[in-house]
C-alpha cells in the first residue's frame, strides 16, 4: 500500500491531517522550519514525531560526507521515527554508504532527478528515494517519467529502498504517481486536503441532506 506523507514543518497542518487518519509520516526540509518560524529541528521534529507516531525526515544543512555524517549521528539519535535526509550527490553517496552500515541507518535520499540518481542511492543504501517529479515538470521535462524508470529499476534489480514521489504539485500527480507504482507521496497540504474534495460529493450530500429534511418534517 502506498503511504502518504505530507510536505510540510507546520504543526497545525500536520494535526489536521493525522486526525483524519490517513497520514503515515512527514517530510521537512530547511526551507520548510523556516516557513514554521523555526531554527530548531531537533525540537520540531520531535514535535513532528510526536503528532504522527511515523516516519519524519529531516535534512542535514552539510554538504560535505564527513560533516553529513556527524549531523546524521545527531538527528537519528531524536527518535527511531526520524530518518535523515541526504543530498544525492557525490558527498552525500559516501555519506548514505557510511550511515547505511549503522543499524539505526534510515536515510532519505534526496534532491533525486533521474533514475540513474535513484540507482545510485539505493546502491549507497538508501532506505527512500525522493524524486522531485514537481521541479523536473516546471522545467519542461516528464517527472513522472522518471517515477515509473525508478520503479522499474528497483524493481528489476530488487532494491528494498522505496520510490518516493516527492515535489508533488497537485492532485492529478497523485494520481498519476500511484498509477506508476510510487511506495510513498509526500505533498503540500494544500493537496492533500484538495484530494478529498468533489463539487459532485458537495452536491449529493446537500440533495441527500435536503430530502431528509422534507421526509422528516411530515
Amino acid at each position: 500500500m502506498a503511504l502518504i506523507f505530507v510536505d510540510t514543518a507546520n504543526l497545525d497542518e500536520i494535526r489536521e491531517a493525522a486526525a483524519w487518519g490517513v497520514l503515515d509520516g512527514v517530510t521537512t526540509n530547511p526551507t520548510l522550519m523556516f516557513k514554521a518560524g523555526t531554527a530548531n529541528r531537533k525540537e520540531q521534529t520531535l514535535k513532528i514525531v510526536d503528532i504522527v507516531q511515523g516516519s519524519v525526515s529531516a535534512e542535514v544543512i552539510s554538504t560535505d560526507a564527513p560533516g553529513m555524517i556527524e549531523e546524521a549521528r545527531e538527528i537519528l539519535s531524536w527518535s527511531d521515527h526520524v530518518y535523515v535526509k541526504i543530498p544525492t550527490i557525490p558527498e552525500g553517496l559516501k555519506a548514505m554508504r557510511e550511515i547505511s552500515s549503522w543499524p539505526n541507518g534510515r536515510i532519505n535520499a534526496t534532491l533525486i532527478f533521474s533514475a540513474n540518481q535513484a540507482f545510485l542511492a539505493a546502491k549507497a543504501g538508501a532506505s527512500y528515494a525522493s524524486i522531485f517529479l514537481g521541479r523536473l515538470d516546471d522545467a519542461g521535462l516528464d517527472g513522472m517519467e522518471v517515477v515509473r524508470q525508478t520503479r522499474q529499476v528497483f524493481d528489476n534489480y530488487g532494491f528494498g529502498c522505496a520510490v518516493l514521489a516527492a515535489s508533488i504539485r497537485n492532485t492529478v500527480h497523485v494520481t498519476q504517481a500511484l498509477l506508476a507504482g510510487a511506495d510513498i507521496l509526500t505533498m503540500p497540504f494544500p493537496v492533500l486536503k484538495t484530494m478529498m474534495h468533489s463539487p459532485f460529493t458537495d452536491i449529493g450530500l446537500q440533495r441527500f441532506l435536503d430530502d431528509w429534511a422534507k421526509i422528516s418534517a411530515k
